[in-house]
């Protein structure tokens, strides 16, 4: 049944209160205590974020320190993405039947167990295996995050703030990881961007352990085992697919043929959950208009940001000829605005206005940005041409990301708050590795139809690479316009609504 818009915050805290069996936060009595739990959690979801971009700057000293070939180096970057993307709606729903706070310790035990061996590695082989091991702990540990803030926050203002903050850092995380790569690496050790996890670890456990109540789970559903290994296939195919399109053509029987079966085995998934008993995902979580919107604006904005990540590094490295740490430097205006964006915009603009007028000017402010890189060229200056694109994407990502974040998981009862949380992240990931794979193949042709018919000079080549980026920026300015027409038509008008399922959907509250 919905909840009532006039219900008090007592009575919102009743419902889902934290420390409660359903909200698995912090005990009773002490909501004081919640945003410590907040700072808990931020730190967990800051590692598992940025460790999908720190590593890419520590690539070129771990490559001559192991000896790989330049084929082999991106293994160590797909290994993350395909374990993490592949297994986050599992790792969601283990939340829900487990226990938030177990999984969250877990999650957090084992991320950083395999960094230290990724760190430890002797052997290119080691290093891969332990970046898919991370990767597997960061799809236990992030939908665990997210749903114990979900069911920790139940005030509506608090919410708003503790969502603002999330969202910020999950949108700073990237640009977060290339600035540390950098730090690591030039004044210490490319294993230490692994090491330095150990360090996160260390305290969102400690932290975690002493402020998170266990809860509990009575007559638990069981768990969906065939939509598990249907939607764990899938995502992997689709994700694996993409990657390949980056090192071999569209053509090739290992791109389309993982993507045809990604596409028949999530045909497959939707067509189970229909059916199943306890579905891994059940319906009532994607069914609300405004929580689909929400994870349709994460797929397409995690398409566009991580793009702009790899082709702007690239720029300020190989054009401008910037340090690592110097380019993880320059993307620090970028994080402030998108910082004080998601927060603005979940306590002041989605309460009055809604998420329809918001999401979508994001896409519009994230597009009209990409649009504006496209002038960047190898005269161009960082102040003066630079910096004023990247404060305009951060401003439009902090319009999308927190308010997103925060419909995606807003009602959804607390037994479903893990995989409504995993839907946020596979969202945002595969719409990552799907916008990064597209946007690199993209720019590869066009560089090499740049190239073709003229005598390859520094210069030639110089400029090549300048029209690579620029048609890069291009199509990520079109994946946010489809962003904004998309989520204009989607998002209900209005100030949220949040929505539940109907008392003959849910499971009994005892399931929780």
């Amino acid at each position: 049944m919905a909840r009532s818009s006039s219900e008090t915050p007592a009575a919102q805290d009743r419902e889902g209160a934290p420390g409660s069996p359903h909200g698995q936060g912090v005990p009773d009595g002490q909501s004081a205590r919640r945003w410590w739990v907040l700072v808990v959690i931020g730190i967990a979801q800051l590692m598992v974020i940025l460790d999908a971009t720190i590593v890419t700057i520590a690539l070129p000293s771990a490559q001559k320190d192991l000896g790989f070939s330049d084929g082999d180096r991106q293994w160590v970057i797909t290994a993350y993405a395909l374990a993490f993307g592949s297994l986050l709606l599992f790792g969601g729903r283990l939340a829900d039947l487990i226990g938030r706070k177990r999984i969250f310790l877990i999650g957090l035990v084992g991320f950083a167990g395999a960094s230290a061996m990724g760190g430890a590695a002797g052997s290119f082989e080691i290093l891969v295996a332990a970046r898919a091991l991370q990767g597997a702990f960061a799809a236990v540990l992030a939908p665990a995050a997210l749903s114990l803030l979900t069911t920790t926050f139940t005030d509506a203002r608090e919410r708003a703030k503790a969502f603002g903050i999330y969202g910020a850092i999950a949108g700073a995380g990237a640009a977060v990881g290339l600035l540390l790569g950098g730090l690591l690496t030039e004044y210490l050790d490319w294993r230490w961007c692994l090491y330095v996890n150990l360090i996160f670890a260390v305290i969102a456990f400690a932290g975690g352990a002493r402020l998170l109540a266990p809860g509990t789970l009575p007559d638990r559903p069981s768990l969906d085992i065939p939509g598990t290994l249907l939607v764990s296939s899938g995502l992997f195919c689709v994700v694996y697919g993409f990657s390949d399109a980056e090192r071999h053509s569209w053509s090739a029987v290992s791109t389309w043929g993982f993507l045809l079966a990604g596409a028949v085995l999530l045909a497959a998934f939707v067509w189970w959950q229909r059916r199943a008993r306890h579905p891994l995902l059940p319906t009532r979580v994607v069914a609300d208009r405004d929580r689909g919107a929400s994870f349709v604006a994460m797929f397409l904005s995690g398409a566009g940001m991580f793009g702009v990540f790899l082709f702007l590094t690239y720029y300020m490295q190989r054009t401008l000829l910037y340090s690592p740490v110097k380019t993880g430097v320059a993307f620090l205006p970028m994080v402030a605005v998108l910082v004080i964006a998601s927060v603005t915009t979940t306590n002041v603009l989605v309460p009055r206005f809604g998420a329809r007028p918001i999401v979508p000017t994001g896409m519009l402010l994230a597009g009209g940005a990409m649009a504006w890189m496209t002038a960047l060229d190898g005269s161009s200056t960082y102040a003066a041409h630079v910096m004023p694109p990247l404060l305009l994407l951060g401003l439009g990502l902090g319009l999308i990301f927190a308010t997103a974040m925060n419909l995606a998981t807003a009602g959804v009862q607390a037994h479903d708050a893990g995989v409504a949380s995993a839907m946020v992240n596979t969202s945002q990931q595969v719409g990552g590795s799907v916008g990064t794979s597209l946007l690199n193949t993209l720019a590869t042709s066009a560089a090499t139809s740049y190239l073709s018919g003229r005598r390859p000079s520094p210069a030639v080549v110089a400029q090549a690479q300048l029209h690579s980026y620029t048609v890069a920026y291009w199509w990520s300015a079109g994946f946010f316009a489809f962003g904004f027409v998309i989520t204009f038509l989607l998002f209900r008008p209005g100030p949220p609504r949040i929505a539940e399922a109907t008392a003959e959907e849910s499971p009994s509250p005892a399931a929780a």
